[in-house]
């Protein structure tokens, strides 16, 4: 099993920038696709953008797609979320999640490991 850690989190004006980390332990971290979502007040959780085990496939929603850019270094066990351009709109938790060796889904349902989550908040 893997265990998950975000960290990059914090208060930023509109239009600018935030970059996010996921960190991987106890499993072979390579082996798991990772998706981010989020969760604003008073929303339900929706999924943000993924990643394919290999790094191979990516997957944005379409609100952040030009803005933000998703990344993995395997051998640093991490993944990077590099948000470009903030809105007001983005504010929200911010969860990183993984599945193994598996496609890039955008219900939460179908990732059986979390982290914690890192507030971002964006200020007009």
């Amino acid at each position: 099993q893997v265990q998950l850690v975000e960290s990059g989190g914090g208060l930023v004006q509109a239009g600018g920038s935030l970059r996010l980390s996921c960190a991987g332990s106890g499993g072979t971290f390579r082996d798991y696709t990772v998706g981010w979502f989020r969760q604003a007040p008073g929303k339900e959780r929706e999924f943000v953008v993924g990643i394919s085990w290999s790094g191979g496939n990516i997957y944005y929603t379409d609100s952040v797609k030009g803005r933000f850019t998703i990344s993995r270094d395997n051998a640093k066990n991490t993944v990077h979320l590099q948000m470009n351009s903030l809105k007001p709109e983005d504010t929200a938790v911010y969860f990183c999640a993984a599945r193994r060796l598996g496609l890039i889904l955008v219900e939460e349902a179908q990732y059986p490991y979390w982290g914690q989550g890192t507030q971002v908040a964006v200020s007009s």
